[in-house]
Order: C-alpha cells, then structure tokens, then sequence
C-alpha cells in the first residue's frame, strides 16, 4: 500500500485532513501525525488488527503496551474504568500537555495493545493535530513513537518514511516537532503517585502540584 502524505498546519489542522486520517483509522490503517513533544503512530485501539499491525511496523514486542491519545478528559473517561482522586488532580494541573496517567483499562480495548495486562497510558496533548485526529475519530487513539522499536523518536516527519518505508497509509507533515523527550509516565491510581518513566515533564514538578 502507497502512503499518501500530506502537510498539515499544526496550529490550525484542517479540518478535511483530520476527517481524512479518522476515516483511516476506520478502516484499520495506521497514520502517522505530529505531536506536542514527538512524532507517533495513530490506529484504533479497540481494532485488534490495527495493533498489530502497529507491532509489526514498528518490530516491537507484544509484551510492551501501546499508549493512547485523547482529545479531551471524557473521552479519556470512557475507555477507562474508573479515574482516582490523585488522577483527577495531575490531568486537571498538567492537560492538555505532555503528562501520561496510567489507568485500569476499560473493556473497549483490545486486549492486544495492553500486552497481556490490565492498565493503558492515556493523556490529552497541546497539539491541535493530535488531539484533533481523537476529536474527529470520536474516540482516543494510540500515540506510540513513529520509530522502529530501539530506535530513537522522530521528530521530523521527512524521517518517517525512511525509519517505517511500508505498511503506513497517511503521513502527516506539522514541521518539527518541539519535544526532545517523550512524555512523562505517572501511575497515580493509588495514594502517591509512581514515577513510570522521566520525560518532558520534571517529576518535581509533579510533587510540586501536589503539595
């Protein structure tokens, strides 16, 4: 399949090209889209076809999870299974923006973008392209890194093609992205939260907001 790729504002998306890459994600494919900190590859998360073929494209392990993007807190709501207290306070600080939360997972998911567990990684990003693909396509969609697996994240999408040459179906150019890191991965389903994984966002600066 021919990849179509097509450049995008990613302050002001249009709207026909947002409709165009949900319409995609309908049938199952795989889209790559600019967000606030790097570039990822969208599909359906509940189309377990989509996922994997996500994990081929990408030469990556079906023990490690896929996170999702979402465009906004209600739709982070409806495909997970419940938000914690502490949950509620770090996306009510940090979203839109570079924070993840991890949460249980709700029933809609298919079980192969969770890798055999229970819990996905969903955040709302300050990327108008981004979250803008999950408002159209009603309904979040997966954010991992537009990268072969052990490579490192891309921030152009000019190096897409060359790191990933088949199996996309739409690549969508916003220029450069502005994120060195990836996002910060936070589980804050209990009491305290539990640094996941050090990204953009200062684990500090975490606590901070919550002292």
């Amino acid at each position: 399949m021919d990849v179509t790729y097509l450049t995008i504002d990613p302050d002001r998306p249009s709207e026909q090209t947002l409709r165009l890459a949900a319409s995609e994600l309908s049938h199952g494919r795989v889209v790559a889209y600019p967000t606030d900190t790097l570039y990822g590859l969208a599909a359906d998360p509940r189309n377990s076809d989509a996922v994997d073929c996500i994990y081929r494209l990408k030469g990556r392990a079906s023990v490690a999870p896929l996170p999702l993007i979402a465009a906004n807190i209600d739709q982070v709501n409806a495909c997970v299974t419940e938000s914690s207290p502490l949950s509620c306070r770090l996306a009510e600080c940090f979203w839109p923006g570079p924070l993840t939360l991890i949460y249980d997972a709700g029933a809609a998911l298919a079980p192969a973008m969770l890798a055999g567990g229970q819990t996905v990684a969903v955040r709302v990003p300050a990327h108008p392209v981004a979250a803008g693909i999950a408002r159209v396509f009603c309904h979040p969609v997966t954010a991992t890194s537009a990268n072969r697996s052990g490579g490192y994240p891309l921030s152009e999408a000019s190096q897409i093609a060359k790191e990933i040459p088949d199996g996309l179906s739409l690549i969508l150019d916003g220029g450069p992205t502005t994120g060195d890191l990836p996002s910060t991965i936070i589980d804050a389903r209990g009491s305290a939260p539990v640094l996941i994984r050090s990204g953009i966002v200062p684990w500090e600066r975490v606590l901070q907001s919550l002292a």
